[in-house]
C-alpha cells in the first residue's frame, strides 16, 4: 500500500504566504515525478507545478514567480511554498506522484492525496 498525504493548508490573507507539504508513505520502491494540482470551487482540477526526482521543475504561468516547488528525496516529501497569495489561488490543493511499490518495482503508477484546502481571503 502506498499513500500520499498533504498538510499545511488553511486561511491566509491576500499577499500572505503558506507552505504545503506532501508525504509519500507505505511500501515504496521509488518515487518518480511529483506535482501539485488544485481545484477551485466549480472548476476543473488544474496543474500547478511538477518536479522530477532530479529536481527539474515546471510551473503553471499563473503561479510562476510566486510559488516554489521542492522535494526531499530521502524523506519522500514534497513542498509548495506559496507567496503573494491572491484570492484566485483559493482551491483544494492535491499532491500527485508517480510511484512504484515494492511489489511492482519498475512499474510506476500515479497516486493522489486527499487534498488540503487553501483559502485566501481578508
Amino acid at each position: 500500500q502506498v499513500q500520499l498525504e498533504e498538510s499545511g493548508g488553511g486561511l491566509v490573507q491576500p499577499g500572505g504566504s503558506l507552505r504545503l507539504s506532501c508525504t509519500a508513505s507505505g511500501s515504496i520502491f521509488r518515487v518518480n515525478a511529483m506535482g501539485w494540482y488544485r481545484q477551485a470551487p466549480g472548476k476543473e482540477r488544474e496543474f500547478v507545478a511538477t518536479i522530477t526526482n532530479g529536481g527539474s521543475t515546471n510551473y503553471a504561468d499563473s503561479v510562476k514567480g510566486r510559488f516554489t516547488i521542492s522535494r526531499d528525496n530521502a524523506k519522500n516529501m514534497m513542498y509548495l511554498q506559496m507567496n503573494s497569495l491572491d484570492p484566485r489561488d483559493t482551491a483544494v490543493y492535491y499532491c500527485n506522484a508517480e510511484i512504484s511499490s515494492t511489489l511492482t518495482r519498475y512499474i510506476s503508477r500515479p497516486y493522489w492525496g486527499q487534498g488540503t484546502l487553501v483559502t485566501v481571503s481578508s
